[in-house]
């Protein structure tokens, strides 16, 4: 008999990025979701192109899908979504959580874009609150608010699979960073709380993996798994022992290669700026706004 409440998770690594994207389907209906998709991007050449998209694409063919929603976690800095490429050839509408207003807005003034960029989120077809609700096929679907890692970001909660993105990382890896833009360590401490409150048996998927220490890259563990082995949670971490963790790591770390790039793109739903009047659309890069350490100081709110 089929488990209604446990939904097929395949997951999909951009060596490149360290990003995982999902494909997540109800084994009786075969209605999926897609969640985090990327958008290769060679800053090289200045050139995109949809491998990563395109190997989505083959496998839901391949295991006869039908995909009702294009998920996204939050406005990623590493690479772009491919979630506008992916809803014209699916035609399955795009969502992320409400929030990304507020991400829109500090973006905006980042990069200094001019009025007509609307910051109401109306790139996407729907913003989710938190607690709200949806299906996929026969599967339950829920929506938590996991502010941290941005102001923005979201935990998609389907069946007994959680979809964490930049809260929690593999137990070895410990969590992720906290230091973008609008970021806070102590919401992080309070987001990953409310995650490993579900039951101990939630399966666990994360965003991005690197291998450490030469692994193979690595996306799936548990409620139980993270509490017992998470090495920046293991042992009853406080929020005071962890805020100094994880701002003292922060520090060390240098900004994601692509996120000057990738955050104009994702906060335009994964579009690219309208092109100039030769056709060709042009990426900005606001000079000198990020020196020393990777951590500036943003809104909080």
């Amino acid at each position: 008999m089929t488990n209604v409440n446990r939904p097929n998770v395949k997951g999909f690594h951009d060596s490149k990025t360290g990003s995982i994207q999902y494909v997540v389907s109800c084994p009786r209906t075969k209605k999926a979701a897609i969640i985090d998709p990327v958008w290769d991007f060679d800053e090289k050449a200045g050139r995109t192109c949809t491998t990563n998209a395109d190997e989505l694409l083959g496998y839901i063919h391949d295991m006869s899908l039908d995909v009702v929603r294009i998920l996204d976690t939050h406005p990623h800095a590493d690479h772009f979504s491919a979630a506008p490429y992916l809803k014209m050839k699916l035609g399955a509408p795009t969502a992320i959580g409400e929030h990304v207003k507020k991400v829109q807005k500090l973006w905006k003034s980042i990069y200094n874009l001019g009025d007509d960029f609307a910051t109401d989120g109306s790139q996407w077809d729907r913003l989710f609150k938190d607690g709200d609700t949806f299906t996929i096929g026969d599967l339950e679907a829920r929506v938590m608010f996991s502010p941290g890692h941005t102001l923005a970001s979201i935990t998609y909660v389907i069946g007994d699979a959680a979809f964490v993105h930049d809260t929690l990382m593999m137990p070895d890896s410990g969590t992720s960073r906290a230091d973008f833009p609008g970021g806070c360590a102590t919401d992080l401490y309070k987001s990953i709380e409310r995650i490993l409150s579900m039951p101990a048996d939630t399966r666990i998927f994360v965003g991005h993996d690197y291998g450490r220490g030469g692994r193979k890259p690595m996306w799936e563990s548990t409620v139980r798994e993270e509490l017992a082995q998470n090495i920046h949670l293991r042992g009853g971490t406080t929020e005071a022992d962890y805020v100094r963790i994880r701002e003292t790591r922060d520090a060390e770390l240098e900004l994601p290669h692509l996120m000057l790039y990738a955050l104009q793109v994702n906060i335009r739903g994964g579009r690219l700026p309208d092109p100039e009047s030769n056709e060709v659309s042009y990426l900005k890069i606001p000079l000198n706004q990020f020196t020393g350490s990777a951590k500036i100081c943003g809104p909080q709110g």
